[in-house]
């Protein structure tokens, strides 16, 4: 039922629509069967999500012939998933509430397609049973495993207690089941915990998954604000606020293993993808098979998943993830179970994002076998047949600034364009001119290389990514590239932990060249300006040298001023204390060719009336014009800024509170994840008027901390039960 022979994305690569997997797998022989019965009534085929992952499951749906809808809230009306689709249907307003996690506008839009089947990506409603039931009451087929087994396996207690019945290796923790306090673990439960187990430990959200509601407690006196914080964002993510405890692995690999299950009874595993590179538990760069698993590893890996996935009744693709103890975790940290050399962590009821590395290595589209699964075929290939080939890495390119902390980033895309090269896929769901909004995940794309071995995989991902042209919002794209070239990363000794090793030792400025290279553009473009609407040379004067160019522009923070001296094909170039000697010429499509000392390269342009972007190899640069900095100047001084655009979640003070240095004022939410706003210095609050649920803009003054009165009474003095708390 499954074809090795129909993976998207291939080397060398072509339209969506004709590509050559098998070239770009190295896809083996299995004995496979095809079965055309049943596809045809699953058409027209409703995608319920968004971005990459509902472009990448419409070109499979093309390539099967297959029709198929999209949905689309308003802010997502002229998005590359709409367009990708045969039909698309409005499903509301731009809150993802109101439209894409809401299951009576995505089966409204389901009847007035004629929709017959469902597929439901990932994220969103996903993983949401109650949504995989409506789709079955409403007639449609769900392209995903039964609702059963997502309720199942999407409560962490439940799915544990399944693994070690199962024969699963599992962590020493509490189940949050229960307890004096009706929401399960207690903070003196808790606190007991650690004191008999020891730390650190982590407190996890039962309903969900994607390091969202979770917290380490490294502390004992970290752990009421853990359980809190923890609570409060499983509350928002999944509408479920009990949560789970288990020892901590502080430096262990990620692994988690790809399984398809007929409903015939027949369930393989795909071997393993390596996740261990991390931020806040998101993952960032995915490979496969993983460098550090032996063949025997792999095989008891995967039948530990696939005994997981029969007992909780799995029909469909679907991942068990794992962790491996590292050599930074301590002998005891897997409590009473330290002979075992894996753990269960979590198993997610759906297509993953990683999944491009598994097809890549195996030859096997996953998303036409969730389809072919769907209309009841079997899975007709032998465990012992199915060998990985060659190598993949994934790299995921998000809109976060590496500069603040990675926060998410919003703005207009004003250039995208993606490498075309051997043995590189790219899974995008966003096209140049796009307006990029807090209202969804700050994923952009995803640059899959495959290679015959893991270094060939990684110099192809790290040119990939160097080619990958995005101007307008930070991006990922340059910390990932200086994460690839990292010796651990090389050598394949990964753990959750080095990520955020590296980033400790990480410098996130620009390099220089950029501002030389953007003096030059800007240079270039009054002279091709001037010259259009007179014959005198550009800055030509009579009886000596010609004049210096000067523009005064706002670059990291400061105004500053850029100058040149001489033509575009030889100039002196500078701007404050550096200077250059170059010069630059205009490339087709608008790209710029610029010479500094000696050293050429190629920059990607991007601008407008108010600001210029350049950028190379995964960097880039962005330059305001000193009218647009006085625009944006703050109202409220000395106040402290929204660091980026989202939604006030809690207000801790009120104006007039005296605070102290480090005391968490705000809490804004953005993009699936919380930003604590703390004082900068003991002082008075002052300027607040927000209030829960208010929406803010990336540099809007939230309120100030102003240095307090001579005579003005102590905090403990000022402090009133009527004044204090949230509000």
């Amino acid at each position: 039922m499954v074809s090795p022979a129909s993976v998207p994305g291939s080397e060398p690569p072509a339209s969506a629509r004709d590509r050559s997997a098998r070239d770009a797998s190295g896809a083996h022989d299995a004995p496979v069967r095809v079965a055309a019965a049943g596809l045809d009534g699953l058409a027209p085929v409703l995608i319920a999500n968004r971005g990459e992952i509902a472009v990448r499951i419409a070109r499979t749906l093309g390539d099967l012939g297959l029709r198929s809808v999209a949905v689309a809230s308003d802010a997502d009306a002229d998005a590359p998933h709409v367009h990708a689709a045969d039909v698309a249907m409005r499903i509301g307003p731009a809150e993802a509430r109101d439209s894409y996690l809401s299951i009576e506008a995505v089966l409204a839009a389901a009847r007035r397609a004629g929709a017959r089947a469902v597929h439901p990506g990932y994220g969103f409603l996903s993983e949401n049973a109650a949504f995989a039931r409506a789709c079955a009451a409403a007639g449609l087929t769900w392209i995903g495993p039964p609702a059963e087994a997502i309720e199942l396996m999407g409560d962490k207690a439940r799915a544990k207690a399944l693994a070690a019945q199962s024969g699963v290796p599992v962590l020493a923790g509490l189940s949050g089941q229960g307890g004096q306090d009706g929401q399960g673990i207690s903070a003196d439960v808790l606190r007991h915990f650690c004191s008999e187990h020891g730390l650190p430990v982590v407190v996890k959200a039962l309903a969900g998954g994607g390091g969202r509601g979770m917290r380490v407690v490294r502390s004992a006196g970290d752990v009421d604000s853990a359980l809190e914080a923890a609570r409060r964002e499983a509350r928002a993510a999944f509408g479920d606020d009990r949560v789970l405890v288990e020892r901590y692995l502080s430096a262990p690999r990620h692994i988690e293993v790809q399984v398809l299950a007929d409903a015939h009874g027949h369930i393989v595993h795909l071997g393993e993808r390596e996740c261990s590179l991390q931020r806040r538990h998101q993952k960032v760069i995915e490979e496969a098979p993983s460098p550090a698993l032996s063949e025997g590893d792999r095989a008891r890996m995967g039948a530990a998943a696939v005994r997981l996935a029969r007992a909780c009744g799995y029909v469909g693709a679907g991942t068990v993830e794992f962790l491996v103890p590292g050599d930074r975790d301590a002998p005891s940290a897997a409590g009473d179970d330290d002979e075992h050399d894996f753990f269960f962590l979590e198993m997610n009821t759906r297509l993953q994002v990683e999944h491009p590395v598994t097809e890549l290595v195996y030859g096997i589209d996953l998303v036409e076998a969730q389809l072919r699964i769907a209309a009841g075929e079997r899975v007709e290939i032998a465990q012992e047949r199915i060998r990985p080939t060659g190598h993949s890495v994934e790299a995921r390119v998000y809109a976060e600034d590496p500069a603040a902390g990675f926060l998410p980033a919003t703005g207009t895309l004003r250039a995208w364009r993606t490498p075309r090269a051997l043995g590189v896929r790219v899974d995008s769901g966003v096209a140049e001119g796009q307006r990029l909004t807090t209202h969804y995940d700050p994923l952009l794309a995803k640059v899959i290389a495959h290679g015959p071995d893991r270094p060939t995989a990684l110099r192809r991902l790290q040119r990939a990514l160097g080619e990958l042209v995005v101007l307008g919002v930070p991006t990922s794209v340059a910390f990932s590239r200086a994460l690839l070239a990292h010796p651990d990363v090389r050598a394949g000794a990964l753990d959750t932990g080095l990520l955020e090793r590296v980033l400790e030792q990480s410098a996130f400025s620009p390099p220089p060249d950029l501002l030389g290279a953007a003096a030059l553009a800007l240079f270039l473009a009054d002279v091709e300006r001037a010259e259009q609407k007179s014959s005198v040379p550009f800055a030509w004067t009579v009886g000596g040298p010609a004049a210096t160019w000067r523009r005064r522009v706002e670059h990291a923070g400061t105004v500053q001023e850029l100058w040149v001296r001489g033509t575009p094909a030889e100039a002196e170039v500078g701007c404050g204390v550096q200077a250059w000697r170059g010069g630059v010429s205009r490339l087709a499509g608008g790209d710029v060719r610029v010479k500094l000392d000696g050293c050429a390269r190629r920059y990607a342009l991007a601008g407008d009336a108010d600001a210029l972007w350049v950028g190379r190899d995964g960097h880039q640069l962005c330059l305001l014009s000193v009218a647009t900095v006085a625009d944006q100047a703050s109202a409220l001084i000395g106040s402290l800024e929204a660091p980026m655009p989202g939604t006030v979640l809690l207000v801790k003070v009120t104006d007039g509170d005296q605070v102290h240095q480090g005391q968490v004022l705000l809490v804004l939410e953005s993009m699936k994840m919380e930003l604590e706003i703390s004082a900068p210095r003991d002082g008075v609050v002052e300027g607040l008027s927000l209030s829960p649920g208010d929406r803010v803009g990336v540099g809007q003054a939230l309120l100030a901390v102003t240095e307090p009165a001579a005579d003005a009474p102590s905090q403990a003095e000022a402090a009133s039960p009527a004044t204090r708390g949230e509000r």
